[in-house]
């Protein structure tokens, strides 16, 4: 039984954000045909930022009204509704309408919204679920969570990437003068279609509502463990927040007269916990907004082969380097701000790409594309580190300090979005360009 449970765990953490996952790793593919081209990244920063009003919602009914709010029936439905937008989304992903004299993607952005509304939900519902659960199968909950990143960008990678190449079009435009001629870029076909790939999203959801129902429906063997694990934990929540007998002495806190108990947190001054602040509102704001709005500038200058790249192993290096993160541990605040200088530095290599855009450096070279890919790779390894070890140290302080980093999470993850939007979209300040057409400089 323990084993079977372990099973469902982790196959229900797989429905936590394995939708918009598989947006972001497939968008080297929808860029191509979508009006809205190269733009399209960051109108998702912002619809993902827009469908936080779920978890918003949630959050204050328990508040509200509390104990109203039923919180498998929350589940259900927004798991029912991840499995039905991923099926419409195979089928009306490409489905444009005309707006203010313009074509747009509005089938793909409504769908996108619910898809995303489904998963910034899934931060307050499956978890709190889960913890109805023994804490070893909280663990398993975390691994299948870490595998929505993870199995996209596996899916991705098989999926491959057409090839461009360039073709005469001067023929069939129908504007030849004299001898000029026309190049058009060409992708050849990937492995199998976005179509395919998002019914195998369909998929995935479908098998985390499958293991969702049989959770929820299982004899509960298990609930006096749980039930004595809450209390517990509570108890000792409350002990370290209410307990007037509690002093601080140093860099630790202690019982008053009675020597340090082993184990104890580190405390940190303010100037500390300014920094720590600082770190999860910085590391958000340039993973969730900042840079993922001009990824494809900073990569389809080198083609589409190291924008799909540099978007699957940055999508599987994120769970990757939160299993590291738990391997090797390192809280020290002087690490954790080295490492944070090295992403960033990693994010502005990127950055000045997407500026340069469609002409950066070493355009139209083998090196150009592997460093930007690495770039993005280890952008994502180095952020996504010290986004869970930040996690870690205020996880040992206490609740209330998780809620200040969800706070300040979400704080740096709308300033990043809400910024970059107008840059690209009003100011136009990155340029795109045709892969068969740049005219860069030697």
């Amino acid at each position: 039984m323990a084993l079977l449970i372990h099973m469902l765990a982790c196959a229900f953490g797989l429905g936590s954000w394995v939708a918009v996952n598989g947006l972001w790793v497939e968008l080297p593919l929808i860029v191509n045909t979508l009006p809205e081209g190269w733009e399209l990244p960051s109108y998702l920063t912002v619809i993902i930022q827009l469908a936080n009003i779920g978890p918003l919602l949630v959050t204050l009914m328990h508040k509200l009204y509390r104990g109203c709010l039923k919180e498998h029936i929350v589940i259900y439905s927004i798991l029912s509704i991840g499995v039905i937008s991923c099926v419409l989304l195979a089928f009306f992903w490409d489905k444009t309408t005309i707006l203010g004299g313009a074509s747009h993607s509005t089938a793909f952005f409504i769908i996108t919204f619910f898809l995303s509304l489904v998963d910034c939900t899934s931060s307050v519902t499956f978890l709190p679920f889960m913890m109805q659960l023994p804490a070893k199968y909280v663990t398993t909950y975390f691994i299948g969570e870490g595998l929505s990143g993870f199995i996209p960008g596996v899916v991705a990678l098989a999926q491959g990437v057409g090839m461009a190449k360039c073709v005469n079009s001067s023929e069939t435009a129908g504007n030849q003068t004299g001898g000029d001629t026309s190049l058009q870029t060409v992708y050849l076909p990937p492995n199998f279609s976005i179509e395919v790939f998002f019914f195998l999203l369909a998929v995935m959801m479908c098998v985390s509502l499958a293991a969702f129902i049989a959770l929820n429906r299982l004899p509960r063997t298990y609930e006096i463990s749980a039930k004595k694990l809450v209390p517990d934990t509570a108890a000792s929540v409350s002990s370290g927040l209410d307990n007037p007998g509690r002093e601080t002495d140093g860099d630790t806190v202690k019982p008053k007269g009675q020597g340090a108990a082993p184990g104890v947190v580190p405390k940190h001054n303010m100037y500390q916990m300014t920094f720590i602040y600082f770190m999860i509102v910085w590391v958000n704001g340039a993973t969730n907004g900042l840079l993922p709005s001009v990824q494809t500038y900073s990569c389809m200058p080198y083609g589409n082969l190291a924008y799909h790249l540099s978007a699957a192993l940055s999508s599987v290096a994120n769970p990757v380097a939160c299993t590291f993160a738990m391997l090797f541990p390192n809280r020290s605040l002087v690490f954790l701000g080295v490492m944070l200088v090295m992403g960033t530095g990693f994010g502005s290599y990127n950055m000045a790409m997407a500026a340069l855009s469609p002409c950066p450096l070493l355009h139209g070279t083998v090196e150009g594309q592997v460093i930007i890919v690495l770039s993005w790779l280890f952008f994502t390894g180095t952020m996504t580190y010290v986004k869970v070890m930040v996690g870690v140290i205020l996880r040992d302080r206490s609740h209330s300090s998780l809620v200040w980093c969800g706070a300040a999470a979400q704080m740096g993850s709308l300033v990043g979005s809400v910024t970059m939007f107008p840059l690209v979209n009003v100011v136009s300040l990155f340029e795109s360009g045709d892969f068969c057409n740049m005219k860069c400089p030697l």
